[in-house]
C-alpha cells in the first residue's frame, strides 16, 4: 500500500492498524450504519458507501476491492493496489462488470502511487497530507473570527452561494441547522472574505483524536492577500488547543491548497488518482 487508504473511510493515519481497519470495513458491508470513527457519519444518517464483498478480488500481484455509493445514480469504484501491469486494466474491467450487474450509473478505479512518486505523475489527482499537533503553531496574521461572532451583514450567505463548488452552500445549510461545528472566517471590508470549518474532532480507530477535515477557501477577489494561510493557521491552532493529535488532509496536487500545507511542512503521504471508466 504506497498510501495508508481504506476503501469507504478514506486515508488514515500511517501507524494504524490497517489489516484491522479493512477487516472492520468488510464486516460492514452488510450495514447501513457507520463505523464509530468513519468522518462520514456527521453528515448523514446512513453509510452510502459499502464493500462489495464478494466482488473482492486478491491476489499475488494486485488486489481490487469494489465499493457500491447508492447516492443518486449510484457508483460503482474499484480501489486498485498494486503496481503490476495491466492492474489498471483489469480494474476498469471488473468495474464497468459491477456497474452493469448493479444497475449503476458510474465506474471508476481509483489507484495509488507513493510519496517518491514525481509529482508530474500525480497532477490531476490528490495528495494526502499529514498535520501533527507537536506544538501550537504560528498565529494567523490576519484576524480570524467565529461565523457565530460575526456582526451583521457580514453576508456568509452570499459567501457560501459564491462558494457553492467548495461545499459551502452544504455546509451552511447544516450550519443553519445546528449540525455543524464552529467555523472560521476572515473579513474584508466588514464581509466574508474566507472561511474554513467545521472545525470538529474524533476519536480514531486507536482512540488518538484527530481534527476532521473542513471546508476551506477564499473569495476569488480577495485571494493572493494571506487570507488562507490565516485561516487555515488558525485552524490548526484551534485543533492544537482542542487536543487534537493530527490531521489528514487531501489537496489537488499543484492547487493553492496543496502549496500551501507544503509551505507549513505538513507531511506528504502519497497521492490518489481517479479515472471515470467508459
Amino acid at each position: 500500500m504506497p498510501v495508508p487508504y481504506v476503501p469507504t473511510l478514506g486515508p488514515v493515519h500511517p501507524d494504524s492498524a490497517l489489516p484491522g481497519l479493512f477487516h472492520a470495513v468488510l464486516e460492514a458491508a452488510g450495514m447501513d450504519d457507520f463505523l464509530p470513527y468513519d468522518k462520514d457519519r456527521r453528515w448523514s444518517s446512513r453509510k452510502e458507501e459499502r464493500v462489495l464483498v464478494d466482488a473482492v478480488e486478491q491476489g499475488p500481484e494486485r488486489t481490487l476491492v469494489p465499493t457500491l455509493v447508492e447516492r443518486g445514480a449510484g457508483m460503482v469504484k474499484v480501489y486498485v493496489y498494486g503496481t503490476a501491469p495491466g492492474s489498471l486494466s483489469v480494474g476498469a474491467d471488473l468495474a464497468q462488470k459491477l456497474t452493469a450487474a448493479h444497475g449503476a450509473g458510474k465506474a471508476r478505479i481509483v489507484w495509488f502511487l507513493g510519496a517518491d512518486q514525481p509529482e508530474a505523475y500525480a497532477r490531476g489527482g490528490t495528495r494526502v497530507q499529514l498535520k501533527e499537533f507537536t506544538r501550537p503553531g504560528a498565529g494567523p496574521d490576519v484576524p480570524v473570527q467565529e461565523y457565530a461572532h460575526l456582526p451583521e451583514g457580514a453576508g456568509f450567505a452570499a459567501f457560501a452561494e459564491e462558494m457553492a463548488a467548495d461545499g459551502f452552500q452544504f455546509l451552511y445549510g447544516h450550519m443553519q441547522a445546528g449540525t455543524a461545528g464552529p467555523v472560521l472566517t476572515v473579513l474584508c471590508d466588514g464581509r466574508v472574505a474566507g472561511a474554513i470549518g467545521p472545525m470538529e474532532t474524533m476519536p480514531d480507530s486507536d482512540e488518538r483524536t484527530r481534527l476532521l477535515p473542513q471546508y476551506f477557501g477564499v473569495l476569488p477577489e480577495h485571494r493572493g492577500r494571506g487570507y488562507g494561510r490565516a485561516l487555515w493557521r488558525a485552524a490548526m491552532r484551534w485543533g492544537h488547543e482542542c487536543g487534537a493529535a493530527y490531521q489528514l488532509l487531501q489537496t489537488e496536487v499543484g492547487g493553492a491548497s496543496d502549496r500551501l500545507c507544503a509551505a507549513e511542512g505538513l507531511t506528504s503521504l502519497g497521492y490518489v488518482q481517479q479515472r471515470d471508466c467508459a
